[in-house]
């Protein structure tokens, strides 16, 4: 982190312990801190969550001695992120709501408040960081979170470059057991606090629980590769390729074979599955051309780019098509307004339109874009 010299830095703070842990780290470098509770919209239905959280969050400003502004972004988080996903998935699209709430929340509508209140730095309990490590070009990089099982660097791949220089991730080198650590140390009121589950913002609920309030369930066939009726499902909006259950086989025949869903009609309300190969096969599945659309190696294409750094052509980079997924070898072609990302070697998961694919060159973001075409 850069030298504190009592600079202004306003910190999202969720009433979390990674945020909290945060906020401490900088008031220990010398920032002035004042935390920044952001209020986002939930739905009537929902039992309301988050004057619990900001109640947590008051208490670690409170043992910190800190200022605590609570920002409205109900309407922006409506507008933005969750009627982009509802439609999304209307459309027949995965996206990923934690990236979107990322882009135009945490680094949007929070950064330019902070910022136009006199802040010098945002910064966020995101397990990632910001450093110089592409040489000899000075410009800062975002880099992976040092801890592999919590890094989000996949989550907030949409900041822009430009940004960089004005946001902090203080816990980025530090495993989450030494943020724990850390928190009872400071003894901090939220140290033994689960960490939260479920939608971006909203709590703890399903997807699938989300989506019925907005989309109505038309129960569906499910088709074998030669569109044969083997089940049904409850809609094709809420099924996402790659996906192993959300529907019911009534073929008997079928019985206790491991299916994936390979395509979809929204049109039609029809999914496709396809028998899922052992584990041990898919590498040789892949090569056979048996896995995803008869092809050795697939082609992805990406719409709303953001680049950290162009892209070398011909240079084998790594790219994550869904979090957590394992990184996966690539080369990337720019065309235009399009990038086109080929896959070389077999993902977990098949690649889904509207979800987020990161492009890595080691621990270093290179770019990020929503997947808009999978052939």
């Amino acid at each position: 982190m850069p030298r504190a010299l009592s600079k202004k830095i306003f910190i999202g703070m969720s009433g979390g312990v990674d945020s909290s842990v945060a906020s401490y780290l900088l008031q220990k470098e010398g920032y002035q801190v004042t935390g920044v509770f952001i209020k986002t919209w939930s739905p009537d239905w929902l039992p309301c969550t988050w004057k619990e959280e900001r109640l947590d969050a008051m208490r670690v400003a409170v043992h910190l001695g800190i200022p605590l502004i609570t920002l409205d972004g109900e309407s922006e988080y409506k507008e933005k992120v969750a009627a982009y996903m509802i439609a999304e998935y209307k459309a027949g699209r995965t996206p990923n709501p934690d990236f979107f709430c990322n882009n135009f929340i945490k680094f949007g509508l929070f950064y330019n408040y902070a910022l136009a209140h006199g802040a010098d730095y945002v910064a966020t309990g995101h397990y990632a960081r910001i450093a110089q490590k592409v040489q000899p070009s000075r410009r800062l990089n975002l880099l992976c979170g040092v801890d592999p099982s919590k890094d989000q660097s996949y989550f907030v791949a949409g900041i822009k470059k430009q940004q960089l220089s004005k946001i902090l991730f203080p816990i980025g080198h530090l495993q989450k057991n030494e943020v724990r650590d850390i928190a009872r140390k400071a003894k901090l009121p939220v140290a033994e606090k689960k960490d939260s589950q479920g939608l971006c913002f909203i709590g703890p609920v399903q997807m699938d629980e989300f989506l019925a309030h907005y989309i109505q369930a038309r129960e569906g066939n499910v088709l074998d590769e030669q569109g044969n009726i083997v089940g049904i499902h409850r809609g094709a909006e809420f099924i996402t390729l790659g996906q192993r259950h959300g529907f019911t086989i009534t073929d008997k025949s079928l019985s206790g074979q491991a299916s994936y869903v390979s395509s979809k009609d929204i049109s039609k309300n029809t999914i496709i599955i396809r028998r899922f190969p052992p584990a041990r096969d898919l590498p040789k599945a892949w090569r056979a051309g048996n896995l995803l659309e008869n092809k050795a190696l697939l082609e992805i294409a990406l719409s709303q780019v953001n680049w950290f750094m162009e892209p070398e052509e011909g240079k084998e980079y790594t790219c994550q098509n869904r979090y957590h997924q394992k990184h996966i070898r690539c080369k990337v072609t720019a065309q235009g307004s399009l990038v086109y990302v080929e896959l070389l070697e077999p993902p977990k998961d098949p690649p889904t339109p509207g979800q987020i694919c990161v492009i890595y060159d080691d621990d270093v973001i290179v770019g990020s874009g929503v997947i808009d075409v999978v052939g």
